[in-house]
C-alpha cells in the first residue's frame, strides 16, 4: 500500500483542532458555572446528601436572584409536590404561567405541572379545567386517562365513558374498565326507590357490545355484565331469567363461581331443583376449585345427602386443596349442631380430644386474616370483592380467591 506523505501534515491538523475544541468547551463551561450562584450548587449538593428542606431553600433563593430559571422552576415545583406542600408548588407553576414571554412548549409543561397539583390537593374542578386545555397537546394522552381519573373520582360514570373514548381514540387500545362504567350505572337505575330496570337493561346492553367487539374482553367484565343482568332478572322477579345470568356466570367466567354460588342456591331453591343444583356445582368445583364454592357445596351435601356425606367430601377436598378457612367454616356449622345435642363424656373427650369446638377455637382467630381478598397492584386488602381496588383505584385488580388460596389457583 503506497504512503502519501500529506498525511504527515494533515493528522498533526487534526490532533490540533481536537486540542482547541477542547479547550473551547472547557472555558464555554468554566464561564457558564460562573454565572450559576452558589445556591444552585448547595442545592444540588443537598440533593445529592437526600437534605430536601434545605435543598428546596437553596433552589428558592436562585429563583429569587434569576427569574429566568424556567426548568428550575420546575424542579422546584416537583419537589414541592412530592413533599405535599400543594400551595407552595402551585404558587411556583402559577408564577411560570404568568410570564408573557414563557415559550409556548414551556406554557404547556407548567400546565401540565399545575394541573397535577390541582389533581393531587383534590382540587378536581380545577385539575379538569386545567387537563382539557391540554387535550391537543403532545401532553394529550396523560390529559386523557387524568380526565378518566378524575371522573372515576367523581363518579361521574357518563362523562367517565365519554372519557375513555377519547383515550381509546387516542391510544388505539381497548379500554376495558368501560364495561363496569355501564355496570355502575346499571346498579344506581337498580338502586332506586323504584328500581328502574329499563334503563339498567338498555346499559348492560351497551356493555355487551363492548365486549361482543373487544376479542381480549377480560372473564372479570365477562362475570359482571351476568351479575348485573342477575340483578335486574331479580328486580324483575323473574326466576328464570337470573338462573340463565347466574349460570352464564360458569360458563363465560368459570373462576368467578364462587362469587355467585350462594346466590344460585337461593335462585334453585325457589323451585326445588337444589338436587340439579349440586351436580351442577360439584361438576364445576373440580375443574375450578374455591373456597366460596366448597362452602356452599358442603351446605348443600350437608342438607340433602346428611353430615356424612358432606364431611367425606370436605376431607377429599382438604387433601387436594388445604384449606383452614374451608375447615373453620365447616366446623361452624357443625358446632351449633353439637350444642343442641347432649354434652361429650369425659370418656368421649378422653378418647378425642381434639373436640370440633377447640379446633375450632384454636384455628378462628389465624382464619380472619386469611379471610381477604387482595389487590394484585398494590395489595390493598378487603373482607369484600371490589371491581375497583380502593387502594390504587385499578379495574379488575382483584381475584375472586381469598389470601389463603392465591399460590396456584385457576382463574
Amino acid at each position: 500500500m503506497d504512503f502519501e506523505s500529506w498525511w504527515l501534515i494533515f493528522l498533526p491538523l487534526l490532533f490540533g483542532l481536537g486540542w482547541l475544541s477542547a479547550r473551547y468547551d472547557l472555558r464555554h463551561m468554566m464561564s457558564e458555572s460562573r454565572t450559576l450562584p452558589d445556591s444552585y450548587f448547595k442545592g444540588l449538593n443537598f440533593l445529592l446528601n437526600e437534605q430536601p428542606d434545605r435543598a428546596i431553600d437553596a433552589f428558592i433563593e436562585v429563583t429569587k436572584l434569576d427569574t429566568e430559571t424556567t426548568e428550575l422552576h420546575f424542579a422546584l415545583g416537583n419537589l414541592f409536590r412530592r413533599r405535599g406542600e400543594m400551595e407552595r408548588a402551585i404558587r411556583v407553576h402559577q408564577s411560570l404561567l404568568s410570564r408573557s414571554d414563557l415559550p409556548a412548549r414551556d406554557r404547556e409543561h407548567a400546565l401540565h405541572e399545575i394541573a397535577q397539583d390541582y389533581l393531587k390537593a383534590g382540587m378536581l374542578d380545577r385539575a379538569e379545567m386545567a387537563f382539557q386545555e391540554l387535550s391537543d397537546t403532545r401532553y394529550g394522552k396523560r390529559a386523557a386517562k387524568a380526565l378518566v381519573r378524575i371522573y372515576e373520582t367523581e363518579h361521574d360514570w357518563p362523562r367517565a365513558i365519554k372519557a375513555v373514548q377519547n383515550l381509546g381514540k387516542l391510544t388505539g387500545e381497548s379500554v376495558p374498565q368501560a364495561v363496569h362504567y355501564h355496570c355502575e350505572l346499571a346498579e344506581l337505575s337498580l338502586a332506586k326507590p323504584k328500581p328502574d330496570t329499563e334503563t339498567a337493561m338498555k346499559e348492560v346492553r351497551q356493555a355487551m357490545d363492548l365486549i361482543a367487539r373487544d376479542a381480549q374482553a377480560t372473564q372479570a367484565s365477562k362475570a359482571r355484565v351476568q351479575m348485573t343482568l342477575a340483578q335486574i332478572a331479580q328486580a324483575n322477579q323473574d326466576v328464570l331469567a337470573q338462573r340463565t345470568a347466574l349460570l352464564g356466570v360458569l360458563e363465560q367466567a368459570p373462576g368467578y363461581a364462587g362469587l355467585i354460588a350462594s346466590a344460585l342456591v337461593e335462585n334453585f331453591k325457589q323451585t326445588n331443583e337444589q338436587a340439579d343444583l349440586l351436580v351442577r356445582l360439584s361438576t364445576h368445583y373440580a375443574d375450578y376449585p374455591s373456597l366460596d364454592l366448597l362452602s356452599v357445596l358442603f351446605v348443600l351435601k350437608r342438607e340433602y345427602e346428611g353430615s356424612a356425606a358432606a364431611w367425606k367430601f370436605m376431607r377429599e377436598a382438604l387433601r387436594h386443596n388445604t384449606s383452614l378457612l374451608a375447615l373453620n367454616r365447616a366446623l361452624s356449622l357443625e358446632l351449633p349442631q353439637q350444642e343442641s345435642s347432649v354434652e361429650p363424656s369425659d370418656e368421649m373427650i378422653e378418647k378425642n380430644p381434639m373436640t370440633p369446638d377447640l379446633v375450632s377455637q384454636v384455628i378462628g382467630p389465624h382464619t380472619q386474616r386469611l379471610d381477604r381478598y387482595s389487590c394484585q397492584t398494590c395489595g390493598f386488602q378487603a373482607r369484600q370483592f371490589y371491581w375497583q381496588c380502593p387502594g390504587c383505584h385499578s379495574w379488575e385488580t382483584y381475584r375472586p380467591l381469598r389470601l389463603e388460596e392465591l399460590s396456584g389457583a385457576k382463574v
